[in-house]
């Protein structure tokens, strides 16, 4: 025996519950149940942040904001338009969660706790009514002539309308495959680079404010705070370049060369500003007066890198180490050997082929009544709470295009 729903959400994450809630409080009459596989749902909303979730960021205009999805830039200009962080800041302040923006335009609740958002999709999909049905994993989908149905570890349902927002799911994607549309194999998105060097090997946690960066050989440049890890280097710098390279450098199995220019100057501009420090601190040492506002461990490292001794004063340097010194602040290459992931966000580049997906109301274009949300299809973003706005805005046009149809 089947178990009948109006509309079944596959996946307990972030997107399913935003979907479920909608649909469920502005159409009581409808039975609305959430399958996920875990024992409980909403983990990476747990993890987001660093425990704080990042629900969104303040940046209010479509077109700034599509800026950072390396893929989905062009899709979701359109539902950015029709819900937005605004719209997003509203739901959570009516339902009583107040955000803050931190400096850097990343939005976290008052809280500082992931949990407050969790509790709030919990109280909100129990006020109205949406069946949580934990320890279901998805085995088969089968389309029906008036809907579909899903055969689960727990049994069988059934549904008129069916939403999938599993994020990146291995082996939902493989059912979707099955059922006949694309899946663009995924690659890491989101991750810091792995650098062995005697350079940085001694300066962790130093973090560099505004550099340039290049991946060698390629047209992947970013910019932005840099910091030094143990393994290597990690900050939005190097996160930009790992989300907007995930393909070009999956490719490549990680093993590439960054040049990196520290100050944002040109070679030739640092080499006339380091000839008037060479005159103007004459008698003082190169190592203990750090400049372009770099921190001094740092510059300590990138003059030793200079064949520039501890004991040299400006007035010792000659041509070659102040040309050495002005290579190494502003083309410093640096061999990556891999790749970490950062922090316990592992965000995906792939899913279900972008061609595939109607964005005015996130239907798939091949199975009529069934729809996506988040990163089931191919669309991911950088950190800074854009992949969750990616979330909110694709689960509230979808719930809004199950109800009108």
């Amino acid at each position: 025996m089947s178990n009948h729903k109006d509309i079944i959400i596959i996946g307990g994450g972030a997107a399913g519950f935003f979907a479920a809630i909608n649909i469920a409080e502005q159409h009581p009459e409808l039975s609305v149940a959430i399958l996920e596989r875990g024992k409980e749902g909403l983990q990476k909303v747990k993890i987001s942040g660093g425990g704080r979730c990042n629900v969104t960021h303040a940046e209010f205009i479509p077109s700034e904001l599509v800026q950072n999805y390396p893929r989905g830039e062009k899709e979701l200009l359109g539902p950015f338009h029709s819900f937005m962080t605004g719209d997003t800041i509203a739901w959570f302040e009516e339902r009583g969660v107040e955000l803050k923006i931190e400096e850097d335009g990343r939005m976290f609740p008052v809280s500082n706790s992931s949990q407050t958002i969790i509790n709030c999709f919990l109280e909100e999909a129990e006020k109205h009514q949406v069946e949580v049905l934990y320890n279901h994993a998805v085995k088969t989908i089968h389309p029906l002539e008036t809907g579909f149905e899903i055969e689960t570890s727990q049994g069988l349902f059934q549904s008129k309308k069916l939403l999938v927002a599993t994020g990146s799911n291995p082996k939902i994607w493989k059912l979707l495959e099955n059922l006949g549309h694309t899946i663009i194999q995924p690659v890491p998105s989101l991750f810091t680079f792995d650098i062995k060097d005697k350079r940085i090997k001694n300066i962790p946690g130093v973090v560099a404010k505004n550099v340039d960066i290049k991946v060698v050989g390629t047209s992947l440049e970013s910019n932005g705070p840099l910091l030094i890890t143990h393994v290597g280097m990690s900050a939005p710098a190097i996160l930009k370049l790992s989300a907007f390279g995930a393909v070009e450098l999956a490719k490549r199995n990680y093993n590439f060369k960054i040049e990196v220019n520290f100050i944002q100057l040109d070679f030739e501009m640092c080499l006339e500003a380091l000839k008037n420090y060479k005159q103007e601190f004459a008698k003082k040492s190169v190592v203990k007066s750090a400049q372009f506002d770099l921190p001094k461990r740092l510059w300590k490292t990138l003059v030793s890198a200079s064949d520039i001794a501890e004991t040299e004063r400006w007035a010792d340097i000659n041509k070659q180490q102040l040309e050495a010194l002005s290579s190494q602040l502003t083309q410093a290459i640096f061999q990556v050997t891999g790749k970490s992931t950062f922090k316990e966000e592992f965000v995906t580049a792939g899913g279900v082929d972008l061609k595939e997906v109607n964005f005015k109301t996130f239907e798939s274009k091949r199975i009529p009544n069934l729809y996506f949300a988040g990163e089931v299809i191919n669309v991911d973003a950088v950190t800074g709470g854009f992949n969750f706005q990616n979330a909110w805005t694709g689960a509230y046009i979808a719930a809004l295009s199950i109800m009108l149809q």
